[in-house]
């Protein structure tokens, strides 16, 4: 569901593993935002003696978060849209993570291009269905190029995807029914102290189409639609979560080979909600996928948005549902109190499963 990488007719040696007495090298794009700061912060707690290059185009923040990471960190400019910018910076480095988002309406894969040449681990925390499948083109150039390529390696996506493939494993390997239907339902409170890109991202989702999955038959809903009421357990409890589009959906119906397939998300407080369902309905699409007009919405109520955190705090929960055709259903959830941190620790896990030679083009 993850990686990048196709079957290749020659044998491929396996990536390195980097032991506790080498320092790896990884680079984080985009480490001055939220997602890839706390990256930093938790890929460190995790391997203490990795190098770590902050890289970002805010100098001042991404000094400052270095000089907290310790001796073992440093920042570097990067511009993520120009190529050689990000050539230039991934030269002698083991792993480069792409958190530099958001993904949506992205046209190019530049960073993971520029990791199949360099011959450098690409690892992305991508949450769009286009730009994750558009990455996964690239399988047959990372494997003939010794590449390891993984994508959506976040929360969720990310998370979610591992919490689905072992519901579905589960089900298969204890005999209790084929599986039917899969769904997926995530609720945050607030923008989860993510930070700006975070609410772009938001807003740019409302512009796409949903694709969902009904019997095997590819749909196409109305985002931010078909609401549902969704008990998320101890701290939580029952949330409304709306229809978006996520790459998790086709992975788990094409990989996973589950017929129904859906995501739903929800936020809170509640009139969070009702504005973002006006937003998919009156704002007309075409400027929902513009990422300038989208930027300037952004910027117009970013300020609320961190006033609403400080009161809703940024706790994240995750619901996956797998129900099978013996009628019997399961389910798995995951809940935390912090999304910065908790995506964090999603994305340096990967990282270091990476690092450790857990995973190989194959």
């Amino acid at each position: 569901m993850m990686a990048g990488a196709a079957v290749s007719p020659n044998p491929i040696p396996p990536p390195p593993s980097f032991l506790p007495s080498i320092k790896p090298r990884v680079i984080i794009l985009g480490g001055t935002g939220r997602v890839g700061a706390s990256t930093a912060a938790a890929l460190y707690r995790l391997c203490p003696s990795v190098h770590l290059v902050v890289a970002g185009r805010n100098r001042e923040k991404g000094a400052t978060i270095a000089s907290k990471l310790g001796e073992n960190a440093e920042f570097v400019w990067v511009n993520v849209d120009d190529i050689y910018s990000i050539q230039a910076a991934l030269e002698g480095m083991d792993l480069v993570v792409h958190s530099a988002g958001p993904f949506q309406q992205e046209e190019k894969c530049n960073v993971l291009e520029a990791a199949i040449s360099s011959k450098t681990a690409y690892l992305d925390v991508c949450d769009d269905t286009n730009y994750a499948w558009r990455a996964k083109s690239f399988h047959e150039k990372a494997v003939a190029a010794g590449v390891t390529a993984l994508t959506t390696c976040g929360i969720y996506p990310g998370v979610s995807n591992v919490m689905a493939a072992e519901l579905v494993r589960l089900a298969r390997s204890d005999n209790i029914g084929e599986p039917e239907r899969l769904r997926f339902f995530y609720y945050t409170a607030g923008s989860g102290g993510a930070g700006p890109t975070i609410l772009a991202t938001s807003f740019l989702l409302l512009g796409e189409d949903v694709l969902a999955y009904n019997n095997g038959k590819q749909i196409k809903l109305k985002p931010y639609s078909g609401m549902l009421t969704i008990d998320f357990g101890k701290g939580v409890g029952k949330k409304d979560v709306f229809l978006l589009n996520l790459p998790e959906v086709r992975s788990a119906h094409e990989i996973l080979g589950v017929p129904t397939v859906s995501a739903r998300f929800g936020t809170a407080p509640f009139f969070w909600n009702w504005g973002m369902e006006a937003l998919a309905s009156i704002v007309p699409a075409n400027i929902l996928r513009d990422k300038m007009k989208v930027g300037q919405l952004v910027r117009l109520f970013d300020p609320f948005v961190r006033a609403i955190d400080g009161i809703a705090g940024e706790r994240v929960s995750m619901r996956v549902d797998l129900d099978c055709t013996n009628g019997r259903s399961t389910l798995g959830l995951f809940t935390h109190k912090q999304l910065s941190v908790s995506v964090g620790n999603a994305t340096a896990a990967f990282a270091m499963a990476l690092l450790e030679g857990g995973t190989q083009p194959a």
